[in-house]
């Protein structure tokens, strides 16, 4: 497998689908094999990608952040998943979303608005962009359809804060990462000992630089680099805690705010009479069976995660492949065939 996998992302640099990954397959013990290849900067060959690397996590924010932040507050009794948003959230009370449930944002039927970029929509406050997407009229009823829209994990940032009146990064640093010990995971702009070991994204056109160290997502940079659409960073080993503690849950240092039966209900369909099926923020990989049973989760910069609750495996790929390009497809193979070959 190890070699496999390996001759697999080797050959992803050499056809130019992003600079250079590093991944991780492991099980509720821990890291069972790794690797990178690649160099963090085509510019700077000399600078080789390395198992610390750090990466703009892009929309792994939504699990890293948001889902992880939800569970703890449904584990502490102050969420209820199928409660109207209006009937706890003054805010929401009096418009649209105030109809809609937690259960419904996390499975992407929630009937918000598709578009998500905030750019040029509600002005560059962040009062006044908070109030604009909390306001803003439903494009279709609740539960009626499944569509994917980043939307949804900004709202459910703005609820977590709302319920737990602090910062979404206050909050997924002190009930997730710290004890958990993701000590580098967290949102940008990074401080520059970690911008120095970061792989950089797109090419900025108005500085003609790749972005580096700082979060790819615009939404992101406009609401001051933190946001439940993405804005985290991390790196494989922080990943791999991560999964890891999903597979068993006594494994951590500290005591997490998320639980087994938050992550339990998270990675089982939460969409029977709806396609494409979801789980609380997860989805079934494509061509999977109920047997199989694996679940993932992707990035727009080049991050996925995968798990497996019963075969006990999980599995991380971290890349910049938007360093060349927003062509999803090459990258699509590669993880599709890493995914095959991590749970053979």
């Amino acid at each position: 497998m190890i070699d496999r996998i390996q001759a697999l992302l080797d050959e992803g640099v050499r056809n130019k689908v992003y600079p250079g990954a590093v991944w991780a397959v492991g099980d509720s013990t821990g890291i069972r094999a790794s690797g990178a290849t690649g160099v963090l900067d085509p510019d700077e060959p000399e600078q080789r990608m390395r198992l610390d690397t750090v990466f703009d996590a892009a929309s792994l924010t939504k699990i890293l952040a948001v889902w992880s932040s939800i569970g703890a507050l449904w584990g502490d009794g102050r969420l209820d998943l199928d409660a109207r948003l209006g009937s706890y959230w003054p805010d929401v009370a009096e418009y649209d979303l105030g109809q809609v449930t937690a259960r419904q944002l996390l499975t992407h039927t929630a009937g918000v608005p598709l578009r998500a970029q905030l750019k040029n929509q509600y002005g560059t406050n962040h009062a006044d962009i908070r109030r604009g997407v909390l306001h803003e009229p439903l494009h279709r009823p609740p539960g009626e359809a499944v569509e994917y829209t980043d939307r949804a994990a900004l709202i459910l940032g703005f609820l977590a804060e709302h319920l737990s009146g602090m910062s979404l990064d206050q909050l997924a640093t002190e009930r997730t990462w710290r004890p958990l010990g993701m000590n580098t995971t967290r949102f940008g702009p990074l401080p520059a000992e970690l911008v120095a070991r970061s792989a950089p994204t797109e090419l900025e056109q108005e500085t003609g630089t790749h972005l580096k160290g700082l979060a790819h997502d615009f939404s992101a940079r406009l609401l001051g680099g933190a946001c439940g659409i993405a804005g985290a960073f991390t790196v494989l080993d922080d990943l791999a805690v991560f999964l890891r503690y999903m597979l068993d849950h006594t494994t951590a240092p500290g005591e997490v705010g998320f639980g087994a039966d938050w992550s339990a209900n998270s990675l089982t369909v939460q969409t029977e009479s709806s396609q494409p099926e979801r789980g609380l923020f997860w989805h079934p990989a494509p061509g999977t069976t109920d047997g199989q049973d694996i679940w993932i989760h992707y990035g727009f910069t080049g991050t996925g995660m995968w798990i497996a609750p019963t075969q006990d495996r999980w599995a991380g790929m971290l890349t910049n492949k938007l360093y060349y390009t927003r062509d999803r497809q090459p990258l699509t193979d590669v993880r599709n065939t890493f995914r095959r070959l991590a749970f053979a």
